[in-house]
């Protein structure tokens, strides 16, 4: 019986150190990773192409996708976003209509065991992950489970933004006349991790600048001083009352991360 293949696609800015994480954790298990960067941010400025394509990447696996025009410019923030994500399904022309197309940000990255004889029982899955701040350690309950990474055959993708935007476990919980909420969804429990702003202050700052959530580009937000004095005292960075926990790294967290402890060593408390 043929395989159904998986294709990982992400958008991606410039954070190659957790690309390289998800790359090493995913790549036995995963048949393309499809990698789309645009030559503007998400507020249409130019920007440098940031992937590093490493000697160490298996090239025939590794697709990265550069858009080259820049956004339109009677688009917002978001709406280019949405315009990023779907410049991803030129890319998925390699699949055919059963294999699997997974989307994620880029630090959301999905239990492998999980992908290991995959099967879709419904019409779209949602992994429902653990979710860290700052740290790989550092927990965020609040969060937990975070809906992250999202899943459909290419045969009922309909858009990435449409999977992300739309595909949410709360439609489940709507009467079965609500004919505008996608209710053909399967949850995966426990299902990786979600590790949110494993960043420096600096490099933090430059995504509040830069994302599409430009309510959080003020000073107030954004300024590294703010943010490193919010890592330190372990709480959120949008002034939500949330405050983290240090939690022990064990056997729940990937493989490959327990096996190169040293070099995430910055990152763990």
């Amino acid at each position: 019986m043929k395989k159904n293949k998986i294709f990982d696609c992400i958008t991606f800015f410039d954070n190659n150190f957790m690309f390289e994480l998800r790359y090493n954790v995913l790549k036995d298990y995963v048949d393309y990773f499809v990698i789309c960067e645009s030559k503007y941010d998400h507020r249409g400025r130019p920007k440098k192409i940031n992937f590093i394509q490493k000697n160490n990447y298996d090239l025939d696996k590794v697709k990265h996708v550069i858009m080259e025009n820049p956004f339109p410019k009677n688009t917002g923030i978001w709406e280019n976003q949405a315009i990023q994500r779907e410049f991803l399904l030129s890319s998925t022309k390699l699949a055919d209509p059963d294999d699997y197309i997974f989307f994620s940000d880029p630090d959301e990255i999905p239990r492998p065991e999980i992908l290991i004889n995959f099967e879709l029982k419904k019409k779209y899955g949602i992994f429902m992950q653990k979710c860290f701040n700052y740290k790989f350690n550092l927990y965020n309950k609040y969060e937990s489970p975070w809906e992250g990474s999202r899943v459909c055959k290419k045969k009922d993708l309909k858009s990435i933004d449409f999977m992300r935007q739309k595909i949410k476990s709360k439609n489940l919980k709507y009467s079965f006349f609500r004919f505008d909420k996608e209710k053909n969804i399967q949850l995966f429990d426990n299902a990786g991790w979600h590790f949110n702003n494993v960043l420096t202050p600096k490099e933090i700052s430059l995504k509040l600048k830069t994302f599409a959530h430009s309510e959080f580009a003020s000073n107030e937000f954004s300024s590294e001083e703010k943010i490193e004095e919010k890592i330190n005292k372990k709480v959120d960075l949008y002034n939500r009352d949330h405050k983290y926990e240090v939690v022990e790294v064990d056997s729940t967290y990937p493989k490959y991360f327990l096996e190169n402890l040293e070099k995430y060593r910055k990152f763990i408390i």
